[in-house]
C-alpha cells in the first residue's frame, strides 16, 4: 500500500511534538472505541499528530464532523482476527492495519504505534516490520501496575516464552529505561519476582539472572514473592512471560472482586447505605489508585520503535491513555536509550574475561527488508495471543 500521500510531518519528533499512529480496525470493540478514544484524546492535545489507520468506510461514521488538522487518515486494509495464527498472518495481511502502523514508523512517518488487537500480532508486526535492537533475541512487554505507593514495572508480560537469564537480566536494563524517562522514577530498583526471597530459591535462569544483576550497575535488591507485589518493594519487577501475564491479570482482576464484594455487603446490609455515604470518598479515593485503565498501555522494549499494545477489551477511555502514554514515550526515545545501554552493557562485559552471558542475539533488521527476509522460527512465541 502506498502510504506516500500520508499528509502530515516527516522529520523526527520534537521534544514538544510526537506522531501516534493508531491501530483503529484491532481490538474487541474496534473500530468505534477506538476512534472515538483516539479523537477525545487529540482533541485535547493539539501538540500531537494523531494518525488513524484502518479503513476509512467503517473509521469514518465516528468522526462526528470534520477530522481536526493534527489528525489524519491512513487508510489500510483489514485486520488479524484473535483466532488467526499471529505469525502467518502478519506474513500474509501485509496491507493490515497494524502493518501499515508498523511501515509509518519505519519509514519516518510516526514516532509510536499504539494498538489494541492481537497481542502476537502486534509483537509480530513489530519484529517483522521495525526488527530488534541490536543485541536483542527477546523484545519484552511491560506494564505498570498499581499500588497506594505508586506503580510499579512489570516485565515481560507476554511478549515472547522461553526466556533465559540473560534475556531476564535484558528486561530490567529495558524496563529501568522506561521507568526513568516515562514513568518518571530515578534511580529505580529491580527485583526478580520468584518463588522465594533468597538468592538460591527460583529457576535456574532465575538464578543466572541474579548473578547477571548483581555484577550490573542497576539498584538490584534480590528476589520478590507475589505477596510482595502490593506492598511495592520494587520499582521493577522481572519475570517470565507467563509468571508475568498471569500475575498482571490477577492484580486486575483482584480490584473488581474487592469492590463488587464491598458492593454486596453494602446491599447486605440493613444499615449498608449509610455506611457507604460515610465511606463513598474513601472508596473513590481506592477506586482511582487501583485504575488500571490509566496504566494498561504495555510497551514493547526491544524493538526498533515505539510500539504500545493495551487490552483488547479497551473502550475509549483506555484507548485515551495509551495514546497519551504513547506520545510520551516516543518524546523519551525509548529505543534509542535502551540501544545505548545495551552497547555499553555489551562493551562492559567484553572487557571482562571470561564467556559473554547468552550471546549477543541477531542482528538489527535492515528497515527497507523487515517485512520480508525472516521465517516464522526466528520469531519467539507470544505468551498473551
Amino acid at each position: 500500500m502506498d502510504l506516500s500521500g500520508v499528509p502530515g510531518r516527516f522529520e523526527p519528533a520534537a521534544a514538544s511534538r510526537a506522531r501516534v499512529a493508531v491501530d483503529a480496525m484491532g481490538g474487541d470493540h474496534a473500530p468505534e472505541e477506538i476512534v472515538r478514544g483516539a479523537l477525545g484524546w487529540a482533541r485535547d492535545h493539539p501538540e500531537t499528530d494523531v494518525l488513524l489507520v484502518g479503513d476509512e468506510a467503517r473509521l469514518s461514521p465516528f468522526f462526528d464532523g470534520p477530522l481536526p488538522e493534527h489528525v489524519s487518515l491512513v487508510p489500510a486494509a483489514g485486520t488479524v482476527a484473535m483466532d488467526e495464527h499471529a505469525a502467518a498472518a502478519v506474513r500474509r495481511k501485509r496491507d493490515a492495519s497494524i502493518n501499515v502502523c508498523m511501515r509509518l514508523v519505519r519509514e519516518g512517518r510516526a514516532d509510536a504505534v499504539v494498538t489494541a488487537g492481537h497481542t502476537g500480532a502486534g509483537v509480530a508486526a513489530a519484529i517483522l516490520g521495525l526488527g530488534r535492537l541490536r543485541g536483542v533475541d527477546r523484545p519484552a512487554l511491560a506494564v505498570q501496575l498499581v499500588t497506594p505507593k505508586g506503580p510499579f514495572v512489570l516485565l515481560d508480560i507476554g511478549a515472547t516464552t522461553d526466556s533465559s537469564g540473560h534475556n531476564l537480566a535484558q528486561y530490567a536494563r529495558m524496563g529501568a529505561i522506561f521507568a526513568e524517562r516515562v514513568v518518571g522514577i530515578r534511580d529505580p530498583s529491580v527485583a526478580l519476582l520468584s518463588i522465594g526471597e533468597e538468592a538460591g530459591k527460583g529457576e535456574a535462569r532465575v538464578q543466572e539472572a541474579t548473578r547477571l544483576l548483581s555484577a550490573s550497575d542497576l539498584r538490584f535488591v534480590g528476589n520478590v514473592e507475589g505477596k510482595d507485589l502490593p506492598a511495592h518493594l520494587a520499582d521493577i519487577v522481572v519475570c517470565d512471560a507467563t509468571v508475568g501475564n498471569v500475575t498482571m491479570k490477577f492484580f486486575e482482576g483482584l480490584s473488581s472482586f474487592i469492590f463488587d464484594q464491598l458492593r454486596g455487603e453494602f446491599r447486605r446490609l440493613p444499615w449498608g447505605p449509610l455506611g457507604y455515604l460515610f465511606m463513598r470518598p474513601g472508596l473513590a479515593r481506592i477506586r482511582r489508585t487501583f485504575d488500571y485503565e490509566r496504566y494498561g498501555a504495555a510497551p514493547l522494549l526491544g524493538v526498533k520503535g515505539t510500539v504500545l499494545i493495551t487490552h483488547g477489551r479497551a473502550r475509549r477511555r483506555m484507548i485515551g491513555f495509551a495514546v497519551e502514554v504513547g506520545a510520551a514515550a516516543a518524546r523519551a526515545r525509548i529505543p534509542e536509550h535502551i540501544a545505548e545501554a545495551l552497547a555499553e552493557d555489551a562493551a562492559r562485559q567484553s572487557a571482562t574475561p571470561g564467556p559473554t552471558p547468552g550471546g549477543a542475539g541477531p542482528e538489527p533488521i535492515p528497515g527497507g527488508e523487515a517485512s520480508g527476509d525472516r521465517s516464522e522460527t526466528d520469531l519467539p512465541e507470544a505468551a498473551g495471543q
